[in-house]
C-alpha cells in the first residue's frame, strides 16, 4: 500500500528540518520548516511512478513553495525512474522525485528547483493551518479506507471525551482549552452531540460509538463549574 511510502519519505523530510503530517488538505502529506513564514512541502504518493502521480503533483503545486513526488523504485530498475523523459517532465514542472527502495531508503532522483512561485496564497495557507492544528502526526500519508484524523475531528473527540461524564456547559468547555467547542457543539458535523438546554450539551449514542472507535484521554473539568 502507499502507506508503506510514508514513513521513509517522513524520514527523509524531517532530516532536511521539516515537520512532516500526513493526509493533510487532500496531499498524501506536507511538510512545514520551521520558519515564518515556513517552507510549505507538499508530497504525493503511489506505488510506481505514473502519470496519475504527476497529475496529482501538478494539483497541489498551488498551495506549495516545493513538491515531491514519491514511488517504489521497481525490483528490475524498469520502471518509470529509468525513463529520462518522466525525469525531464518532473525538472520542467518544478518537482522532485524520490525513489523509495525495498528496504525503505530513499534515493533522489530530481531535486526541486530552490525557489518556485507560489500561486495560490489561500490554499497555502489552509493547509499551515491544518497542519499547524493537527495534534501530532495521527494518520499515515496515502490512507484511502479510513476517515481522516483532521484537526477539526481531533477537537470534536475532545468535545466528545469532555461530554462522556455528562452535559456539559459549552463555557467549562472553552475553559477546558477547546476555545473552538462553541462551533463543534453547535454545527454537529457528525452527530456526536445534543443540545440539553440553552448553552448544555450532552453526548449522542453516535459520540460514544466514535469514543470507542477514536479513544481519548479524558479532560479534567474539575475546576470548572457544574452544568
Amino acid at each position: 500500500m502507499e502507506t508503506a511510502l510514508y514513513l521513509p519519505v517522513k524520514r527523509f523530510l524531517e532530516k532536511l528540518g521539516f515537520t512532516v503530517k500526513g493526509e493533510v488538505g487532500g496531499c498524501d502529506l506536507v511538510a512545514l520548516s520551521d520558519g515564518d513564514p515556513p517552507v510549505v512541502v507538499i508530497g504525493e504518493l503511489k506505488l510506481a511512478f505514473n502519470l496519475e502521480l504527476i497529475l496529482q503533483a501538478v494539483d497541489r503545486a498551488a498551495a506549495a513553495d516545493e513538491v515531491w513526488i514519491a514511488a517504489k523504485i521497481s525490483a528490475r530498475g524498469k520502471g518509470r525512474e529509468s525513463d529520462s523523459r518522466y525525469r525531464n517532465l518532473c525538472r520542467r514542472l518544478g518537482f522532485g522525485m524520490l525513489g523509495v527502495t525495498s528496504t525503505g531508503d530513499v534515493e533522489v532522483l530530481v531535486k526541486p528547483p530552490t525557489a518556485a512561485p507560489r500561486r495560490d496564497p489561500r490554499k497555502r495557507s489552509r493547509l499551515i493551518a491544518e497542519h499547524q492544528k493537527r495534534k501530532g502526526d495521527p494518520v499515515a500519508g496515502g490512507s484511502t479506507r479510513a476517515p481522516i484524523m483532521t484537526a477539526y475531528r481531533q477537537q470534536a473527540l475532545a468535545c466528545a471525551a469532555a461530554l462522556s461524564a455528562g452535559p456539559r456547559k459549552v463555557r467549562d468547555l472553552r475553559a477546558a482549552d477547546l476555545p473552538d467547542a462553541g462551533k463543534i457543539l453547535l454545527h454537529n458535523v457528525y452527530g456526536w452531540f445534543d443540545r440539553a438546554e440553552r448553552g448544555v450539551y450532552v453526548l449522542t449514542e453516535a459520540g460514544r460509538a466514535a469514543l470507542k472507535r477514536w479513544p481519548q484521554t479524558p479532560i479534567d473539568l474539575t475546576g470548572a463549574a457544574a452544568p
